[in-house]
């Protein structure tokens, strides 16, 4: 790489802090962390999203944490030599003031390093700014040929480049930092922004420099999946591509990476588990309320491809139990693939309008007929909430075509709904139930979609008629993320609607019954445990009764159970099926039953770092498998949450449609096609033993 490559580099990496400081002033600002000092410290000021905070936050407790064990560890004794705390690709973070107004440096001092223009940019805030002077004490500014900006007792601002580690090593010496003394060395989102080569050679300077040192690393991992590949393709798009990632994709390798460059203890957590094992549950309840928040996927995948380590050396800070063990937060790996589901493109763009949206439902009318509705996507070259209905119609027995038609009607019309349920009721009637159109605003009332065709029994110009089939002000339907299924009793065909969440309850345990014939809600007994509350679980229809299986819990913890609703004679019994394996936890998935078999398809978990593919659970013997999905004819990456998909049994055939979702920072996903995956493999195989249930 050329001067110019590297300092266009450079400044890439700089516009990345500058970034950083507005969001971490707006996490302040919003009440999710103490901070005085951040709006302080950065120009302007900008409202961040709130899955934007909630990363921010567990960034900020997991790197508090580590500083707070380091200087209780080296600092509290009565005459311990001072604690150092030495923060590369300092920025604007404001530890230093949040330490000292909280009065945590007394026997301790902080040393920051970035690039100059940023060190001497932060020095002149600091300088302007009385209420940060009054917590620095006097100070001295650094010669302008320098590399220290800012100098005060317990604080040193230098600019260097991490790059050039002879002058960085001269420089701290020069400042006062004492090789000898107990130090933290920080790195927030720093390593992955230098070349591996540069990297490697900074980690390993620190091991040989002090003897007595903890390392805390905070930044990115998992590139191969489709979260970490948008992840990469977007700091590629900024300029500053993610560096190491192949070497050092996960928590092993990052634990292995500093053990091998002479550091003599390291423990990683990824941040899901971090925030699950060291967030108190009254903190995390505390901040899970700050705000109206909806988009859970994202959250737990941006937790799943973030890391903090704390690395050490020297027998004091190696018995500084930064992270609690393994066990603190279970891996629930699935078990090992029994096969694999070939997955293939069904439409192009030349094909039609593909379905490029998330949190819609799709339905199928009929056979070779497919309805989309509602969602967030793509629509007349911008990002809404999607008001037109997506038909894919299939002609030539193998190919598919996509249309997007309007819809109309008198007193109603699509109201762009997400997370809401469809049912079809006939090859020309569906019923919408739920949804909301923000995380605060509700979608109301029932709707009933009609469709119509031309003259010719075409597709092409279908028209679609939207009315009201209940009251507007039906509190039973002020929800989203729910399940809507349906059920036989006493000969009658009703509609289950269970859980979901609402405006004013996060989760929801309820259940209610809908009679098809009437639009009435009607009780109908149920015996057994009621399960707990869920929402974005998946429900099938099966032997008359519904199957309920994964969601988010209260405490937004993925859920493994599999419920089955019964059919008894005098109603309906919750029974819980016993799985082996068990399953991995998961939520966002979509489930269908073939063959006797349970299908659940996609999601998003968090206790185990693999892809979900496909678990295949015999509902005759409570055996499960686990399938992957191989994507090689099909575009990367494909993003199995937030998706929907229609089971078509005759040709052993799953469609995926749409899917995807707004990726933290990183800017919003939507899988560009249709993809169909091929379930003939299951055909083959056969039941061992019987199936266990347990009365709820």
């Amino acid at each position: 790489m050329g001067p110019r490559s590297r300092e266009r580099r450079a400044g890439a990496v700089q516009n990345t802090n500058d970034s950083s400081a507005l969001s971490k002033s707006s996490l302040a600002a919003r009440g999710y962390v103490h901070d005085t000092f951040a709006a302080l410290l950065v120009p302007g000021t900008a409202r961040r999203a709130p899955l934007i905070h909630r990363g921010y936050y567990v960034r900020a407790r997991a790197v508090r944490h580590c500083v707070r064990a380091f200087l209780e560890r080296t600092c509290a004794a009565p005459g311990a030599p001072r604690g150092q705390v030495v923060s590369l690709g300092a920025g604007s973070d404001s530890l230093y003031f949040r330490l000292k107004s909280a009065g945590r440096l007394a026997g301790a001092a902080v040393w920051e390093v970035d690039f100059p223009d940023v060190a001497r940019r932060k020095a002149e805030r600091i300088r302007d700014m009385p209420k940060l002077r009054a917590l620095t004490g006097p100070f001295q500014s650094g010669d302008p040929a320098s590399p220290l900006c800012f100098e005060s007792p317990d604080y040193r601002i230098l600019g260097l480049d991490l790059r050039q580690l002879p002058q960085l090593d001269r420089a701290l010496a020069a400042a006062g930092l004492d090789a000898a003394s107990p130090t933290l060395l920080l790195a927030e989102a720093v390593l992955t922004y230098l070349e591996p080569d540069d990297a490697a050679a900074l980690i390993t300077w620190a091991a040989r420099r002090f003897p007595n040192a903890l390392f805390v690393v905070y930044e990115q991992m998992r590139p191969h999946d489709a979260f970490g590949q948008f992840m990469l393709q977007h700091f590629r798009q900024l300029n500053s591509p993610l560096h190491g990632l192949d070497r050092f994709p996960d928590l092993e390798a990052q634990r292995h990476r500093f053990l091998q460059a002479g550091w003599t203890a390291c423990s990683a957590m990824d941040m899901n588990g971090f925030y699950r094992c060291l967030v108190p549950a009254e903190e995390r309840g505390r901040m899970e309320s700050l705000e109206p928040f909806d988009e859970f996927e994202e959250w737990h995948l941006k937790c799943a491809h973030y890391f903090i380590l704390a690395a050490s050396r020297g027998d004091a800070l190696s018995q500084t139990l930064v992270f609690p063990s393994s066990d603190a937060f279970p891996r629930v790996d699935p078990a090992a693939p029994s096969g694999v589901f070939p997955a293939m493109v069904v439409t192009s763009d030349s094909q039609g309008p593909n379905l490029k949206r998330y949190g819609h439902t799709s339905v199928l009318l009929s056979s070779g007929i497919i309805l989309s509705a509602g969602g967030f996507g793509e629509q007349e070259g911008r990002h809404c909430r999607i008001s037109k209905f997506h038909l894919l119609s299939r002609y030539c027995d193998t190919e598919w075509k996509g249309n997007q038609i309007c819809g109309w009607g008198t007193g109603a019309q699509w109201d762009g709904r997400l997370y809401h349920t469809m049912t079809r009721l006939s090859d020309t009637q569906v019923l919408v139930l739920g949804g909301r159109l923000s995380p605060v605003t509700p979608a109301l009332g029932i709707l009933q979609l009609h469709f119509c065709k031309n003259e010719n029994n075409s597709t092409e110009n279908l028209s679609v008629t939207v009315t009201k089939a209940g009251p507007e002000e039906d509190s039973t339907l002020s929800r989203w993320r729910h399940s809507t299924i349906e059920v036989s009793y006493e000969n009658q065909k009703y509609l289950f609607v269970y859980g979901g969440r609402s405006v004013v309850e996060p989760v929801l345990s309820d259940w209610h019954f809908l009679h098809v014939g009437t639009m009435a809600w009607v009780r109908i007994p149920v015996e057994g445990e009621a399960p707990e509350g869920r929402h974005s679980h998946s429900a099938c229809s099966w032997q008359g009764g519904a199957l309920i299986a994964g969601g988010l819990g209260a405490s937004e913890e993925p859920l493994s159970s599999v419920l089955f609703l019964k059919p008894i004679s005098c109603g309906f019994l919750w029974e819980s099926i016993v799985i082996q394996p068990p399953i991995t936890p998961r939520y966002s998935h979509t489930a269908h039953v073939l063959n006797g078999k349970l299908l659940l398809v996609g999601g998003v978990w968090i206790h185990s770092s693999s892809i979900p593919g496909v678990t295949v659970i015999d509902l005759t013997t409570g055996l499960s498998s686990e399938y992957q999905i191989d994507t090689v004819c099909v575009p990367w990456p494909l993003m199995l949450h937030n998706h929907t998909s229609v089971l078509l049994p005759e040709e052993q055939q799953l469609l995926l449609l749409g899917g995807g979702g707004n990726c933290f920072s990183f800017g919003t996903y939507f899988n560009p096609h249709t993809v169909t995956l091929d379930l003939s493999s299951l055909s083959a195989r056969r039941p061992m033993i019987s199936c266990h249930t347990e009365v709820k």
